[in-house]
C-alpha cells in the first residue's frame, strides 16, 4: 500500500511538471510571436501579388515586375527566390531594403515545352514574419503549330 501511495505520488509530480513545463513554453512561444509580428520586423506590401501573361505561343519567354515596398522599421533581406520550375526564374538583389523603400523582383517565364494553362508560383525567404511569401504567374500557352 505504501510503494502504491509513492507511485502514484510521483506519478502526478511528473504529469504536473511536464504540465507546468508545457504551459511556460506556450508562453514563451505566444511571446516570441508577439514580438516578432510587431512593427520592429520588415514588412512586404506588394503592389500585385500575381501576374497574367495572358495568350502565349509556345516558346515565348514572359518577364513581369513584383514591386514592394518595406512598411517595417528595419531593413528587409530576401534571402532567396525558388521558381517552382526551371521554366520560372526570380531575379532580386540581395541588398538591404530600407524601410519605406522599394524594391523588385523580376519573374522570368519561358513557355518552352509548356502548352496549355500553367499557374507557376515564385517563393520568397526573407526576414519578415511569416518568412515566405509567395506569387503567382499564369498564362495560357498555344502549343507550336507541327
Amino acid at each position: 500500500m505504501k510503494h502504491t501511495f509513492i507511485l502514484a505520488a510521483g506519478f502526478l509530480a511528473l504529469v504536473s511538471c511536464s504540465d507546468a513545463t508545457s504551459k511556460i513554453k506556450s508562453e514563451d512561444e505566444r511571446m516570441a510571436v508577439e514580438a516578432a509580428t510587431s512593427a520592429s520586423v520588415p514588412v512586404f506590401r506588394f503592389d500585385k501579388e500575381s501576374h497574367d501573361f495572358g495568350d502565349m505561343k509556345e516558346g515565348e519567354v514572359g518577364t513581369t515586375d513584383f514591386t514592394f515596398t518595406n512598411e517595417g522599421e528595419v531593413p528587409l533581406i530576401i534571402s532567396s527566390a525558388q521558381g517552382s520550375c526551371g521554366c520560372t526564374v526570380p531575379e532580386y538583389s540581395n541588398a538591404p531594403i530600407a524601410p519605406g523603400e522599394e524594391g523588385t523582383i523580376t519573374v522570368r517565364f519561358n513557355s518552352t515545352g509548356k502548352p496549355g494553362n500553367q499557374t507557376k508560383t515564385v517563393t520568397l525567404s526573407a526576414n519578415t514574419v511569416p518568412n515566405t511569401k509567395v506569387l503567382t504567374i499564369t498564362a495560357k500557352v498555344e502549343p507550336k503549330a507541327e
